[in-house]
């Protein structure tokens, strides 16, 4: 890795080179970034081996900080999430072109017709945290978007998210497209970030993709336009009319498919008078996965639990841990989300209608489900290909970010010598 003495200087000259891109970009072909993506995910399998030997570097990297399991299952990168990361990037390539679709259309008293047409944002910075896929997803979003982008990966993936980048350059430039298109900050310097979050005149938004500490650095510090991704903590609320074999599988789904994953739920509140049938069941059959279950109320008197502080509410554990505690009703449920929630992903275990409809409409997460894992609060499962994260804030673009929630528009305004009185 080399040393860069002026970051400054190598971030402007980077941003330059993305905003002169994003210009060509903007104007490219349907046909040309299909090609361009199709290309990066021949280029990432072909050199798959050299982005497994890479990331066993970021692996050894990891463990000498004191990564968590959690952490260093987000960081690992093995054949099977290769061809993932492959699958997405073909995904992405099939479907439709945002740019240029028509959003909306009509014609004025005045002899105008005018349109509403999907454009491309510009430059889109991307800083994000230990999984080195999202490499692949955000420059191949933003490609399919029209958009240049500059990523900065976390310091942990630097060596998979650098081999991984390579590859989509690749993909780019024998598609006739610039390589500066798609950059990576070369380096681990934290300056770096705080350059991104200061260059108005080249990033027009910038994509934080991490924890509380990443996101709120950027919101905190930012002068280019956010889109905030914020924590995972996930709820599960288990209604009294909760299915229970349904309720189980989706419960155990939900918590140890893969922990490490903004989707994996954090805290389960039950039923007040269920805790005595589905919730006893429920609670072990946690434990005997290697949940630790950190309990109250209730939910403490079941053996093997351990006693919740206030913190754990509130807490995203990214780990084999989930909070748990009795509620009243979906009234108490809903006000625990309110208070305790990030507005990300929140799910209800009911057979009841109403129940399920009072949880959809007084609860306001990007993501609201209903009998079904929140391990599915991803773009890809939401039908997008890949995504560049789960937006948690209220402008623009909310829940899973996908193509199509990285652009912006403008009007196309026809007449035939028109004249304004």
């Amino acid at each position: 890795m080399k040393d860069f003495d002026n970051i400054p200087a190598l971030m402007a000259d980077i941003g330059a080179r993305a905003k002169a891109a994003s210009a060509v970009l903007a104007s490219a072909s349907a046909e040309r970034k299909h090609a361009a993506l199709i290309g990066a995910a021949d280029a990432v399998w072909k050199t798959r081996e050299a982005i497994i030997a890479a990331n066993l570097l970021d692996l050894e990297y990891g463990r000498n900080k004191g990564l968590s399991d959690a952490m260093m299952d987000r960081l690992m990168l093995d054949e099977e999430r290769i061809q993932g990361i492959v699958d997405g990037l073909r995904s992405v390539a099939e479907q439709a072109d945002p740019v240029g679709e028509i959003l909306a259309q009509w014609d004025m008293p005045s002899g105008l017709n005018i349109r509403r047409v999907r454009t491309p944002l510009g430059v889109i910075g991307v800083i994000y945290e230990s999984r080195p896929n999202v490499t692949a997803d955000a420059g191949a979003l933003c490609l399919k978007s029209g958009n240049a982008v500059i990523l900065r990966g976390g310091s942990e993936s630097f060596h998979s998210s650098g081999a991984i980048h390579s590859a989509m350059v690749d993909g780019a430039v024998k598609a006739g497209l610039p390589a500066d298109g798609i950059q990576l900050v070369p380096t681990r310097d934290r300056a770096a970030v705080q350059e991104m979050l200061t260059m108005t005149d080249a990033i027009d938004v910038i994509v934080p993709r991490g924890g509380k500490g990443l996101v709120g650095l950027v919101q905190r510090e930012a002068r280019v336009p956010v889109f905030a991704h914020l924590e995972g903590i996930v709820h599960i609320f288990v209604d009294a009319a909760a299915d229970p074999a349904k309720t189980l599988d989706v419960v155990l789904n939900a918590k140890t498919r893969r922990t490490g994953i903004c989707g994996s739920a954090e805290c389960l509140l039950i039923h007040k008078d269920v805790i005595d049938t589905i919730g006893q069941d429920l609670v072990r059959a946690l434990i005997d996965a290697g949940v630790e279950v950190r309990a109250e109320g209730a939910v403490a008197e079941i053996t093997g639990t351990t006693p919740a502080t206030a913190d754990d509410f509130g807490q995203e554990f990214l780990d084999m841990i989930i909070a748990a505690k009795v509620v009243e009703d979906c009234d108490a449920a809903i006000a625990h989300i309110r208070t305790f929630g990030s507005n990300h992903t929140d799910c209800i275990m009911t057979e009841d209608d109403r129940a399920a409809a009072q949880f959809f409409s007084q609860l306001d997460s990007a993501i609201l489900m209903r009998n079904a894992s929140t391990q599915f609060a991803d773009g890809g499962e939401f039908g997008m290909g890949a995504e560049i994260g789960i937006a948690t804030g209220k402008m623009h673009a909310r829940g899973p970010v996908g193509a199509a929630q990285l652009t912006s528009f403008k009007y196309l305004v026809e007449g035939d010598g028109a004249t304004r009185a």
